[in-house]
């Protein structure tokens, strides 16, 4: 489900295309000598806006895919790091070399990412911030390579199932670092967009919001305050998210 901040975008787009409509209205009597205000400039910074708008939802449902993958790429490492030391128990491997073992596993079972996370929601909106998770993951992967490095040492560390075997952590390992880098990449992504989209509706000067305000006390100078055509304009709100 969209944020309320999110749908307040959308909601700040579609007033804009009323305000159009109504200095549409006004035919040749509405004419700004500010180029940004006449309606050519007025119709091109809606549609940019929408583009703006649509990118972020794109790269917001990546981003949340992308969360899901690593998810689903990390959901069986705990339980198969307790594999590897048991597996590890039953070879001619030395008490320091399984000690060594044990304490990787140990930091593993204590790290927050977890196989019991549910799946995000495409549509939710992504977090603001990195999320704390992020680092949560690098070091998972960090005390997993850190346990296949022990398993790796060890010469009597030969298990005949594929998935204890020291060449299948190693492409598990690469997995999980294209997983993370994949979450990481998107998060960029859509903190880039919606820096792009705040820029088009609010922070730029020549933006939705700033113009909005413009406009009306353009049609103001015009019409005069009390005119029908002011109380039209006036009444369309735009907000302002804190950004």
């Amino acid at each position: 489900m969209a944020s309320t901040s999110e749908v307040g975008h959308a909601k700040n787009v579609a007033n804009f295309q009323d305000l159009i409509e109504f200095v549409t209205g006004y035919g040749a009597t509405y004419n700004p000598s500010k180029n940004s205000l006449k309606l050519p400039q007025l119709v091109a910074l809606k549609a940019t806006a929408e583009t703006k708008l649509t990118d972020v939802i794109s790269k917001n449902t990546a981003y949340n895919n992308k969360v899901n993958e690593r998810m689903v790429a990390f959901s069986n490492l705990k339980s198969l790091s307790t594999r590897l030391v048991n597996a590890l128990q039953t070879t001619d491997a030395t008490t320091e070399t399984i000690n060594d073992a044990k304490t990787f596993n140990r930091k593993m079972q204590g790290k927050k990412a977890s196989a019991t996370q549910t799946p995000t929601d495409p549509n939710a909106p992504a977090p603001t911030t990195i999320s704390t998770s992020q680092q949560s993951y690098d070091q998972l992967i960090q005390h997993f390579s850190g346990l296949k490095s022990v398993l790796e040492a060890e010469p009597s560390y030969t298990p005949n199932e594929t998935e204890l075997q020291v060449a299948t952590l190693t492409t598990k390992i690469a997995n999980l670092n294209t997983k993370n880098t994949a979450v990481a990449t998107s998060y960029t992504n859509i903190s880039n967009s919606r820096i792009s989209r705040n820029e088009t509706l609010y922070t730029s000067e020549n933006g939705i919001y700033e113009t909005a305000s413009e406009v009306k006390k353009y049609v103001k100078s015009v019409f005069g305050a009390s005119s029908p055509q002011f109380n039209q304009v006036s009444g369309i709100k735009f907000s302002k998210p804190k950004l």
